[in-house]
C-alpha cells in the first residue's frame, strides 16, 4: 500500500434544511469544535491519506480556512472549494480540485464525525484490491417493503440487507467514470456507490461501526455530544 497515493473530498457543503437552523449543522459546535472539524481530524491522522479537498459552501471558505484549517492545523487539507448544486456536484467538484491524479480517491460526509481511522485504512486497503469500497452495517430490524405507503407488501431478507454509510473509496479512473456518465445521463444518486454500480463495477462492502452516525437532526447532535462527553469516540473499537 505504501506505493499507493490517497487524495480525500470531504463533502461539507450541503445546505441542511432538515437541521432547522441558521447555522448549517456541519458547523454546529460539538463540545466546542465544529463537527465537520473531527471527521477532518480523522482523515489527517490515517497514514494513508496524502491529501484533503475540503468542499463547502462558498460563504463559508474563508471561515472554514481560518477557523478550521489552520486553526486546527489540518495540514493535509490543500484546498478549500465551493460546493454545487447536489451533493453529487460537489463530489465531481472535489475529484477535479485534486492536486493530482490519486490512485484512490476517498469521500466522506463531513457531518460523520465518529469514523474511526482503522476503518478508513480499511476501505482504501479493499478499494485498492476491488476497485471500490464502502463502509456499512448490518440492518438489525426487521424491514417491510411497502405499498401506497401504508400497506406492507412484503418483508425483505435482512441478512442481504446493509445500510451504507461513509468513508466510500474508488480507484480514480472507476470514480471518473462514473461521475461523467451520471452527468451524461442526468442521474442524481445518493452516494458515489450508486454512480459506480450503475457503471457495472462490483463495489466491497466494508463492515463498519454503528457509531458512525451521519448527524442530519436535533437528536443527533444530542447523541455526539454524549459519545464525545462519555469518551465513547475514543474508547470504541472498530468491528472486525
Amino acid at each position: 500500500m505504501d506505493e499507493l497515493r490517497t487524495g480525500v473530498i470531504i463533502a461539507a457543503a450541503g445546505k441542511g434544511k432538515r437541521f432547522g437552523t441558521e447555522t448549517r449543522k456541519q458547523f454546529i459546535p460539538l463540545c466546542g469544535k465544529p463537527l465537520v472539524a473531527y471527521s477532518i481530524e480523522k482523515f489527517q491522522k490515517s497514514p494513508l491519506v496524502h491529501e484533503i479537498v475540503l468542499v463547502v459552501p462558498e460563504d463559508k471558505l474563508s471561515y472554514c480556512c481560518y477557523e478550521i484549517v489552520e486553526r486546527f492545523q489540518f495540514n493535509k487539507v490543500k484546498k478549500i472549494v465551493p460546493g454545487g448544486e447536489e451533493r453529487q456536484h460537489s463530489v465531481e467538484i472535489g475529484l477535479n480540485s485534486l492536486s493530482d491524479r490519486f490512485d484512490i480517491v476517498v469521500i466522506h460526509d463531513g457531518v460523520r464525525p465518529f469514523i474511526q481511522v482503522e476503518i478508513i485504512d480499511r476501505v482504501i486497503k479493499e478499494a485498492s484490491t476491488y476497485g471500490g469500497a464502502i463502509c456499512a452495517v448490518r440492518i438489525k430490524d426487521t424491514v417491510k417493503k411497502a405499498y401506497n405507503s401504508t400497506y406492507v407488501d412484503k418483508t425483505l431478507p435482512r441478512e442481504e440487507l446493509w445500510l451504507a454509510q461513509t468513508p466510500q473509496a474508488f480507484r480514480y479512473e472507476i470514480l471518473k467514470k462514473a461521475i461523467e456518465k451520471a452527468k451524461e445521463d442526468g442521474f442524481i444518486g445518493t452516494d458515489e456507490s450508486s454512480l459506480v454500480e450503475r457503471c457495472g463495477f462490483r463495489v466491497k462492502i466494508t463492515e463498519g461501526h454503528w457509531t458512525n452516525i451521519k448527524i442530519t437532526t436535533k437528536e443527533d447532535l444530542i447523541t455526539a455530544e454524549l459519545f464525545v462527553k462519555g469518551g465513547i469516540e475514543d474508547s470504541l473499537q472498530c468491528t472486525e
